[in-house]
């Protein structure tokens, strides 16, 4: 009888562990900067996990592209926002990444993004060629809009470095601080890799006013065939109210991972949750209309988490 007793003791106790173990799985995001789409959207994503999921907690923070990836590589998140093309070269170490991050996985495809640059309205720069010593902001370091410039300005023959030899300034700083020294006049470019349209830039266009700035087709040829994962992108007319024509630029995938060692099982439900809430995001960001899932996994270069490869299978997207 005793023994029999013993056998039920530890046997309860490791249900009671597991079940422990599970209710205390806490999900950490790494999304973007506030006045952006990422830190909003990223907000309602881990609301509706922690909704839906039974035993998780969530949370979410700010972060970028570049730092996203490195973050969720090494186990400080679960979870996050990034591009297709930035976690590609995070996992085999190319671009910005001084080492392989194998450790991402990747969880779906959202939609696409646009690098987008303005100058106050009253500006005399017209192009790239006019920022050699310009007081620009064009985000953090680690941030993909701020690989974004350093690949358009290589192309037209400087970088960083050459701005500040000329009495430039490069303001790494986020989309909040960039906007305040705009209207100060303190930096005459600001630049972000975002959704479109995005709410610091009308902003801006509301005070002092701006003008957007794109890029010529043989420069975008050449970046884009330079650059793997960057695309052909554009700001349409329909966006701000001070355009009356779209503007060429370059594009990007949105895109979120997550990390491999998460249960199959979590991810799975993760996924499950992400797709059944899709009316809840439109809710917060209209963009979100363009996230399809038949397309979850469309530029997906980094091994998909075998978790979200079941659901998608499921659907008949894999």
């Amino acid at each position: 009888m005793k023994h029999i007793s013993s056998v039920l003791l530890v046997a309860s106790s490791l249900l009671v562990t597991s079940s422990v173990a599970y209710s205390d799985q806490f999900l950490r995001m790494v999304s973007g900067p506030s006045g952006g789409s990422w830190y909003p959207l990223g907000a309602k994503v881990m609301q509706v996990m922690e909704t839906n999921i039974k035993g998780v907690s969530t949370s979410n923070t700010s972060g970028g592209g570049i730092s996203n990836v490195m973050s969720v590589d090494g186990g400080d998140a679960e979870i996050g926002w990034t591009y297709a093309h930035t976690v590609a070269n995070g996992y085999t170490g190319k671009g910005k990444f001084k080492k392989a991050h194998k450790n991402v996985r990747y969880f779906a495809t959202l939609y696409p993004a646009a690098f987008q640059v303005a100058v106050r309205a009253d500006s005399k720069i017209k192009g790239f060629e006019d920022m050699k010593s310009a007081n620009i902001s064009p985000g953090k370091p680690k941030w993909t809009g701020t690989a974004f410039c350093e690949s358009i300005i290589k192309d037209y023959g400087y970088d960083f470095n050459t701005i500040k030899k000329n009495g430039g300034v490069v303001h790494m700083v986020s989309y909040k601080e960039s906007v305040a020294l705009m209207k100060d006049g303190q930096a005459d470019v600001f630049m972000a890799a975002t959704s479109v349209p995005q709410a610091s830039f009308i902003e801006l266009e509301n005070s002092p006013g701006i003008r957007f700035i794109g890029l010529p087709k043989d420069r975008i040829d050449r970046i884009v065939k330079n650059n793997p994962g960057y695309i052909y992108g554009k700001i349409p007319a329909s966006a701000y109210k001070s355009l009356d024509k779209d503007i060429p630029t370059l594009g990007i995938v949105t895109s979120m991972i997550v990390h491999k060692d998460l249960s199959d099982d979590l991810v799975y439900k993760m996924t499950k949750a992400f797709w059944d809430n899709h009316a809840e995001f439109v809710k917060v960001k209209s963009v979100w209309k363009k996230v399809i899932l038949k397309d979850a996994v469309n530029g997906a270069a980094v091994p998909i988490h075998p978790g979200a490869a079941k659901y998608y299978k499921e659907q008949g997207v894999m």
